[in-house]
């Protein structure tokens, strides 16, 4: 029962720091930019479906945690996410990593 209460804490941080990083950037980027907008809805869609498909017995466990892992393997297969877009405009020519990240944060945020 602690293990479960302590991955879900830190399920939380990890989508905290992220949608600080992606979230929230992506978020009011898509406010400017309707196909930001679109790509995230995308990617949001796209990982919803693989959890809810792809992960066995995925209804058991708590979806931040879920989402979290799902983050944490993206960003352990790049190692840096320094060229995270700055700006609005950026997230218009933002790679599939970033967006992917960001569709996470949406589904967190929804969740």
């Amino acid at each position: 029962m602690l293990g479960s209460a302590l991955l879900e804490v830190s399920a939380r941080k990890t989508l905290k720091r992220l949608h600080r990083t992606h979230g929230a950037p992506a978020t009011h980027a898509a406010s400017a930019y309707p196909a930001v907008s679109a790509l995230v809805d995308q990617h949001a869609a796209a990982v919803r479906d693989i959890i809810e498909l792809g992960v066995e017995n995925s209804r058991e466990l708590p979806v931040c945690v879920l989402l979290a892992g799902y983050a944490r393997g993206l960003v352990d297969d790049i190692g840096d996410l320094d060229a995270t877009p700055a700006e609005p405009h950026d997230w218009i020519a933002a790679d599939w990593l970033h967006l992917r990240l960001a569709g996470v944060c949406q589904l967190a945020h929804s969740a």
